[in-house]
């Protein structure tokens, strides 16, 4: 089915409703535990009435710098964390690492035309439209709203001030656009460099299935952005970037500074449970390489495009071993993909239970300090592996059927 088809055909009403009324009590929960967080001094502000310190100060800290002249000093740690904070007026423990690109650093420049916390909410709000947006067009209908605030991941992108919503958009961008927009298409991809390990497995998809133009388009507005920045930030800025980035692998990767638990992917699950650095890389190289392998082939194939879709973005989420649960955001778009798929075909009961299980894994997150995130990426793979079979068998039996 080509995306054009994909997002005009209607869904039934009775499944579609069920779904807006499960996402709006869920998006309802969560606007109770935010209002009970800044009640309670867990959120935004502390019980004194200060700015709290979270993800999101990376950000505005590299901003800061740059808006002052000093955007290579974003990748000096030191200097970073005394500018973290002087922007929520108070210190702090933990130590919050700006590791993105110089190309990042336009958004984070913009951001600071606020202060703090203003800041940390303009931006939850300006990437989760596009995310909205996306979802929503991909279902095919309004429930897709619904659907998309509903989702778990979104609470813990917001109370993290991250970009979950952002790299969410991209990849659904991306996908939505791929037959009818590939300029556009590629513009969306090229812009998701920013997180670099989450577009692995797209130059595979776009090979396989003869993308060149979309290939293209997102090389050009890679290298844009980057001769961009380049001129705008200078050359010593990409040289931090590219000398502070061996460091960050090893605090994080090697000796797990931010925790192994907390890494929701292949990698960290093997080293939470005690493998040492180079098993646990071997081991996530090999996965890796089976959703590579698993990509191409189905990419190739005469599978339906929602699953082609949902596919791509599941294994790769799989595939990377930098993986924190804001990022499970993308898992959204990969589910809104496979509710396409069953919606117009019909939903069974095991794909309701496997996607009540996914919502249930990652909303105990805050409780578990494990891999949940992973356990439910690996639930839509198999539902998508499930239906995919089911949709191949169909069409070569379709195939090989005697012409009335």
């Amino acid at each position: 089915m080509s995306t054009q088809a994909l997002m005009s055909d209607k869904a039934p009403m009775p499944i579609t409703r069920l779904l807006a009324v499960v996402g709006l009590s869920l998006a309802l929960g969560y606007l109770i535990v935010l209002g009970s967080a800044i009640f309670t001094g867990h959120w935004l502000f502390d019980a004194e009435g200060r700015p709290i310190a979270s993800d999101f100060v990376n950000v505005y800290a590299a901003g800061r710098l740059t808006v002052d002249g000093h955007p290579a000093l974003a990748y000096d740690w030191v200097i970073h964390k005394s500018m973290e904070i002087r922007a929520v007026g108070h210190g702090f423990e933990n130590y919050y690492g700006w590791h993105y690109p110089p190309t990042f650093l336009f958004v984070a420049a913009a951001l600071t035309i606020v202060s703090f916390v203003p800041a940390a909410l303009l931006w939850i709000a300006v990437t989760a439209a596009p995310y909205l947006i996306a979802v929503r067009l991909i279902i095919g209908d309004r429930a897709g709203y619904i659907v998309a605030l509903g989702f778990p991941a979104t609470l813990w992108n917001i109370t993290a001030g991250q970009n979950g919503f952002l790299t969410a958009a991209l990849i659904g961008g991306t996908l939505l656009l791929l037959d009818r927009k590939p300029i556009l298409a590629g513009i969306c991809l090229g812009l998701l460099t920013y997180k670099p390990h989450f577009g692995l497995l797209f130059p595979v998809a776009l090979i396989a299935a003869g993308y060149w133009r979309v290939m293209a388009t997102a090389a050009l507005t890679a290298l844009a952005m980057i001769a961009l920045s380049w001129l705008a930030f200078g050359t010593e800025t990409w040289a931090a970037f590219f000398a502070s980035t061996p460091k960050m692998t090893e605090a994080v990767m090697g000796q797990g500074l931010a925790g192994f638990g907390r890494l929701q992917s292949v990698f960290g699950f093997l080293r939470m449970l005690g493998w040492n650095e180079k098993l646990a890389w071997s081991a996530q190289i090999l996965v890796a390489l089976a959703c590579m392998t698993t990509i191409f082939v189905l990419w190739r194939s005469r599978v339906s495009y929602e699953l082609k879709a949902a596919a791509l973005v599941t294994l790769a989420l799989l595939a990377t071993p930098y993986l924190y649960i804001y990022d499970l955001t993308v898992l959204a778009i990969a589910v809104a993909f496979l509710l396409r798929y069953s919606l117009t075909r019909g939903m069974i009961t095991a794909e309701a239970a496997g996607l009540a299980a996914v919502a249930a894994l990652l909303l105990i997150y805050p409780y578990a300090k494990m891999q949940v995130g992973l356990a439910a990426a690996l639930i839509v793979a198999a539902l998508v592996a499930w239906r995919a079979t089911t949709d191949h068998l169909a069409t070569v039996s379709r195939l090989r059927a005697p012409p009335e």
